[in-house]
């Protein structure tokens, strides 16, 4: 397996005979953020009944044009009662339809006088009601199983008055770090280690895609200890993500020990950064399989591999078609480049201006520049061998949620 990979086979190893995890029932108030585990059903037609969009008065469209009496007034919330032919009724938005109206004409372009209303010519039917059923009617699909419920998809559920909804529950994960050199932050820092970076910054990019970091620990620098750690994890969790360990270096023990311990799928991509990257299984509680991912320790290599591997993955589990690709724009460069035999991934800034968008590259793309991560928009896909000039068009994957 020492042949790199195509990002696109490493997905399919990654993703094969992924079933989404258990449903649990679940609040709307606590909700937010989470995706139907079930396919929601309208209980009611939304609106409820026929309203008035605006502030106003109703009608029959065929008394318009003609000084009308006054006979109710209907404020949003209060019943209404029937009109009668040659009758008006005061009304506010929000406001019930009354029965025998059928249009509404705002009170702009009326003319009052004592309880009477003069009503312009001309006023069609349905003008400036809001019919019953128009947003929803009662049986039909309101939100498919798999729809992440951010804030239109609470609003529609509580226009239903549902209270409770089946969710999946969160994938767990067990977020390792490798390296004899890495160091909490708020600890001493001694001569040659640095700050665990890769940690906070997976952790918050999982929970953004759905998941549970349960499990944080940190994997030592030798093989039994490495085996020890990874069998541990995988019997707590669904997954299993280490970040570094799984390059070729004689202190690089994940690749190995994933190998003793349970399946390699994968090792190494064609893709830059990122290249030194791992997939495989690993045996869970009761037999399962566990799905393990080992991320170089880059931390743009991290950031970029959490993106394009661990989004797709929470996923798959959460049955959320939405995080299964990041969306595409099409973009001009205004930045040159050259690529060898690997797939670059650039960080981007994009512009949006009248005549497309414009993707601006940051200048030092190293892996080891997080920096150039925190303003990214977008990973500019450069072809393999690929030769890119000011104003070439490209593909940019948005870094986006949903």
């Amino acid at each position: 397996m020492t042949d790199l990979q195509s990002i696109e086979r490493a997905l399919v190893a990654l993703l094969k005979g992924v079933a989404p995890v258990a449903s649990e029932t679940m609040s709307c108030h606590q909700a937010a953020g989470r995706v139907l585990a079930e396919p929601v059903t309208a209980r009611m037609d939304v609106p409820p009944f026929d309203s008035s969009a605006m502030d106003g008065y109703a009608l029959h469209h065929g008394d318009a044009g003609k000084r009308l009496p006054i006979a109710q007034r209907i404020t949003a919330g209060s019943p209404a009662r029937p009109l009668k032919r040659e009758h008006c009724a005061r009304i506010f938005t929000g406001g019930e339809l009354p029965p025998g109206a059928d249009c509404v004409v705002m009170q702009e372009q009326v003319e009052v006088a004592g309880d009477t209303a003069l009503i312009p010519k001309g006023i069609p039917i349905g003008n400036n009601v809001r019919c019953r059923g128009r947003d929803v009617w009662v049986g039909s699909p309101l939100l498919d199983a798999g729809t992440r419920l951010e804030a239109a998809a609470l609003g529609h559920l509580a226009s239903q008055g549902i209270t409770e909804v089946a969710v999946r529950r969160r994938p767990r994960v067990a977020l390792l770090s490798t390296g004899d050199e890495l160091v909490e932050p708020g600890q001493p820092l001694a001569p040659g280690r640095i700050y665990n970076s890769n940690r906070p910054m997976l952790t918050r990019l999982l929970e953004r895609f759905g998941a549970d970091v349960t499990l944080a620990l940190s994997v030592p620098d030798d093989f039994q200890g490495t085996c020890a750690t990874l069998a541990l994890a995988a019997q707590e969790v669904d997954v299993v993500i280490s970040t570094g360990g799984v390059s070729v270096g004689e202190e690089d023990h994940v690749r190995t020990a994933l190998e003793t311990l349970g399946q390699l799928d994968l090792w190494r991509l064609a893709i830059r950064p990122g290249k030194p990257l791992a997939l495989g299984r690993l045996p869970g509680a009761n037999g399962s399989d566990v799905r393990f991912v080992g991320l170089p320790g880059n931390p743009v290599s991290g950031f970029v591999g959490a993106w394009l591997f661990l989004r797709p993955l929470m996923g798959a589990f959460l049955g959320c078609p939405a995080l299964a690709n990041l969306p595409t724009l099409a973009a001009r460069t205004d930045f040159a480049t050259r690529t060898g035999p690997r797939r670059h991934y650039m960080r981007v800034t994009l512009e949006f201006g009248p005549t497309g968008v414009v993707a601006h590259a940051f200048h030092d793309q190293n892996s080891g520049v997080l920096s150039s991560c925190i303003e990214a928009d977008a990973l500019a896909v450069i072809p393999p061998e690929t030769r890119i000039e000011p104003g070439d068009p490209i593909e940019c994957l948005w870094l986006r949620v949903d």
